[in-house]
């Protein structure tokens, strides 16, 4: 028997809403259609099991193809089983089974929740551009909001950020004091990153970017802008230092105070470019523990599933609304400290250092 969570289901689910729809919907930055824009769909190509499956739409019937069998499904029953998937996806949690949908997904030879894939990609849409007239193969990432908000970064040691502890006029019973503070979240104790920020600068000390920690993330950024490693360090300085975790308001924020001293005579958004372009260049494919050569995976965007079923897509064949899309709905957040070894005071060769980690998660 298949099981999986509501993000998996939603894989399933997206597969059959969009047979059923026969089109797919672009958005915009506060997850809505853009008017007067739709893309009818040719075929969803989906890999799994290392075989590939294509869904062909003529006019009222969905035709399989794959595995040298053909079946042809009127689109009425993809929309049936959708709705009926979108109403026990919402019902249930944790994980879960839902027989009657999985005898439907084996009478189309779809044996699997997940598609298998070495990238990202999750999907692949044929759809058909009235605008160029082009019919381009859109591959994809599902993101699902039936389910817990995804991360877009995912925190590791690969991710802190090293900062110098600077006009230090810290005692060993300071450093003691501040390396305790613990914050309680959830029943647990947890480390106060924030607090132990607050309190350095209250003993009038300043934390100044060294660098990341590791060579292979410093360089990726690096490769996407030259300063990138400055200006996300000092978004995520913004981040341990205030109240504020939406990327829009950090990055606003940054914008005014303009650490790295940029020429803003013309009022040119340096900080809001190059974080859209790292959030770009991380959604299609950047990890931060892998030499990264700037070429995007296969993937090329995201599907939204909306808590009402309804879904929305975000492409870099559209890149302005996929970027806008992304910082408009991303938050700071910190990981386990202890896990991932970072906001504690430490000393090396008689100078005082303190560690950040850059987590990035889906509002």
């Amino acid at each position: 028997m298949l099981t999986g969570n509501k993000g998996e289901w939603s894989e399933i689910y997206a597969l059959f809403k969009l047979l059923g729809d026969k089109e797919l919907h672009p958005g915009n930055s506060e997850i809505k259609k853009i008017q007067n824009l739709v893309y009818p769909i040719l075929r969803i190509l989906r890999t799994e099991a290392n075989r590939n499956f294509e869904y062909s739409i003529e006019d009222d019937i969905v035709v399989i193809s794959g595995n040298e069998e053909i079946f042809r499904i009127p689109i009425s029953e993809f929309q049936e089983k959708a709705k009926y998937l979108l109403s026990e996806i919402k019902s249930n949690s944790g994980t879960f089974s839902i027989p009657e949908i999985e005898e439907f997904m084996h009478s189309i030879n779809c044996l699997t929740l997940k598609a298998s894939s070495t990238a990202k990609t999750d999907i692949t849409i044929v759809v058909h551009d009235q605008r160029t007239g082009l019919q381009p193969s859109l591959g994809f990432s599902i993101k699902s909001k039936l389910g817990s908000p995804s991360t877009l970064l995912n925190a590791g040691e690969t991710t802190n950020f090293i900062y110098e502890i600077e006009k230090n006029s810290l005692t060993k019973q300071d450093i003691e004091y501040i390396n305790s503070l613990f914050v309680k979240k959830g029943g647990k104790l947890k480390s106060d990153i924030k607090g132990r920020v607050k309190a350095i600068y209250e003993k009038n000390a300043k934390l100044s970017f060294v660098n990341p920690q590791k060579q292979i993330f410093c360089n990726n950024l690096i490769l996407i802008d030259s300063l990138l490693p400055q200006i996300l360090a000092s978004v995520l300085l913004q981040f341990a230092s205030s109240n504020y975790s939406s990327l829009v308001d950090l990055v606003r924020i940054t914008e005014e105070e303009n650490p790295l001293k940029f020429d803003t005579t013309n009022k040119h958004l340096f900080y809001n470019y190059k974080i859209k372009r790292f959030l770009t260049d991380v959604a299609l494919g950047m990890m931060p523990s892998k030499v990264w050569a700037g070429e995007y995976d296969a993937t090329g965007g995201y599907l939204i599933v909306k808590a009402d079923g309804e879904i929305l897509c975000y492409h870099i064949y559209n890149k302005s609304e996929f970027e806008n899309y992304l910082i408009a709905n991303t938050k700071l957040e910190t990981a386990s400290a202890s896990k991932h070894k970072f906001g504690e005071i430490y000393e090396e060769n008689n100078e005082l250092f303190f560690k950040l980690n850059l987590q990035i998660r889906f509002k």
